[in-house]
């Protein structure tokens, strides 16, 4: 299909999004990144800006030959002209046309304050320059959008001449000119009221039926609803970048755009399974570029469709429309039941169903699991974020909980050596239903007894090392599990260092990810709490049964 037919869903994650404070991205990444947005049905996909930055113009050349894209057209962002320079001798402008981009995006000053101020160049040249660099890009048989930067501020400012920057590049062959509100300082209301007078201003200048695009950025924190309110009032091309990268405070997020404009507002952008791997792909995006998702963003987070009231619970039981704004699984998403001193018996039985546990009608069982979960939240544990961690409290309940060992003690000491380096040891015994692989006075296999003894970098890693140790000859699959972050907090901290401690581990290997949660007047105590746990329920999940005897 053309792409000018239809509604453009143009990416730039590539180029500014990659502005965003701490985020990087090699080549390699902004391949991966590219075939993702693909994946996605973009309609665009911003890769840089060629012979301004080196890892960009490397990208177009890469891309060429490594990059096939199914659904979307691939951009050369760029600038027009510099003033007073011929267009064809305009270095910037022939590395545009050698990256062989079949779309070429150039910003443009369309703010006449930046004209004479940033540009140091008079109104008719800023004119001259976009005319000249559109029209020459068109002849080569580029595609050419106009990004027309700071055009909202200007507008403000000076109607007249901001239109005819937008006239002119339209009367150049401009297939798209975008209005940018590149401070991003716009209020919905204000977007309406310009585009509206802009449109009628094109309407008498010949260009009525001209397409108009929107880039919008979040420092007043609506990015995304100046955007839309720019579609309703008749732009037909929007920018943004995926998970709201961007300077600042980021772009618009194009997701978030991408299922208000299809599931709200009725556009038909792309394929409804496509829609579908939204959320999956935000995630494999975030790792790619070491930015995750944040659990609160709209659609994909992990807490976009997560509840805790335990009102909202026994209204879900009965109709999960009636505390969600659409099916979480149109977006890729799923509804996610948290559990916390908040939760009631239809929480704990919308919970159970989640982890796989028919509860319905086991009222006897909810009520002590309820009351269970808000006394151990009182005493400073938190299940929100420790699902296997409540799973196996739910295991015990029922009586399933599986026994991989019994811990008959364990211990770790820390010691200063002469020349100033700390040592830290760690002895964990465990009985009764591993085999016997240590070294105490009933060691040996007969006696289900083990002993394990291992050095670590501080308690807490000696303490996992020794465990790991003792159950690695019965279970080999704990090699397969890590622990991949360690997250403490103090609670009742005016207690000072008698202040109650919460740990919270994460374990990842086996094809599992899961966290689990351990309380204590300690550190080491409430990590212990938290390891042993997480490989009892790794042991579990990967279907390893218990000794029995």
């Amino acid at each position: 299909m053309d792409p000018l037919d239809g509604f453009h869903l143009y990416d730039t994650t590539l180029r500014d999004g990659s502005q965003q404070e701490g985020l990087t991205l090699s080549v390699a990444d902004k391949l991966a990144v590219a075939r993702h947005l693909d994946e996605l049905g973009v309609t665009y996909i911003e890769g840089g800006w060629p012979g301004a930055v080196p890892r960009d113009t490397e990208f177009f050349a890469r891309a060429r030959t490594e990059l096939d894209l199914h659904c979307a057209r691939l951009a050369a962002f760029g600038a027009t002209r510099k003033a007073g320079v011929a267009v064809q001798d305009d270095p910037q402008v022939t590395a545009l046309v050698e990256s062989e981009a079949p779309t070429v995006t150039l910003v443009a000053k369309s703010d006449l304050r930046h004209v004479t101020g940033a540009l140091r160049t008079s109104g008719e040249e800023n004119l001259a320059m976009v005319r000249d660099t559109v029209a020459h890009l068109v002849r080569l048989g580029r595609e050419v959008f106009v990004d027309a930067e700071h055009f909202f501020d200007g507008f403000c400012h000076d109607a007249d001449y901001t239109t005819s920057v937008v006239t002119e590049a339209f009367a150049a062959g401009a297939g798209v000119v975008v209005l940018c509100d590149t401070n991003g300082g716009m209020l919905p209301h204000q977007v309406t009221e310009i585009v509206e007078d802009l449109r009628a201003r094109l309407e008498q200048a010949g260009h009525g039926q001209a397409r108009l695009g929107a880039h919008t950025h979040n420092d007043s924190g609506c990015a995304v609803a100046n955007a839309l309110t720019a579609v309703r009032a008749g732009i037909t091309h929007v920018q943004g970048c995926v998970n709201g990268y961007g300077e600042r405070t980021g772009n618009a997020d194009l997701l978030t755009m991408l299922a208000d404009l299809q599931l709200k507002m009725g556009l038909d952008l792309v394929p409804e399974h496509t829609l579908e791997e939204a959320t999956r792909i935000a995630h494999a995006i975030g790792e790619i570029v070491n930015m995750p998702v944040s659990p609160r963003a709209p659609y994909v987070g992990a807490s976009a469709f997560a509840h805790k009231a335990g009102l909202h619970a026994s209204a879900i039981r009965v109709d999960p429309d009636l505390y969600q704004h659409m099916d979480p699984r149109a977006i890729g998403n799923d509804m996610r039941m948290i559990i916390s001193d908040m939760a009631g018996r239809a929480s704990i039985e919308l919970k159970g169903r989640e982890l796989g546990f028919d509860l319905t009608g086991e009222q006897n069982v909810l009520s002590r699991l309820a009351g269970t979960v808000k006394q151990r939240e009182a005493e400073g544990y938190s299940y929100e974020a420790a699902d296997a961690s409540f799973e196996l409290l739910l295991l015990d309940e029922i009586g399933r909980v599986p026994r991989y060992f019994e811990v008959e003690s364990w211990r770790a000491t820390s010691q200063q050596l002469r020349d100033g380096t700390l040592e830290t040891e760690a002895t964990v015994k465990l009985r009764g239903t591993v085999s016997g692989t240590g070294t105490g006075q009933n060691g040996g296999a007969s006696t289900g007894r083990a002993v394990a003894i291992a050095e670590g970098n501080g308690p807490v890693n000696a303490l996992d090392l020794a465990l790991r140790q003792a159950l690695r000859d019965r279970f080999p699959l704990i090699d397969q599990l890590e622990l991949q972050d360690f997250k403490v907090r103090i609670l009742d901290a005016h207690h000072g260092t008698d202040a109650t401690t919460r740990v919270l581990v994460r374990t990842a290997g086996a094809d599992l990810e899961f966290t689990t949660v351990g309380v204590g007047p300690n550190i080491i105590e409430a990590s212990w709490e938290a390891i042993s746990d997480a490989y009892t329920y790794g042991l579990y999940k990967a279907g390893v049964a218990a000794p029995t005897g």
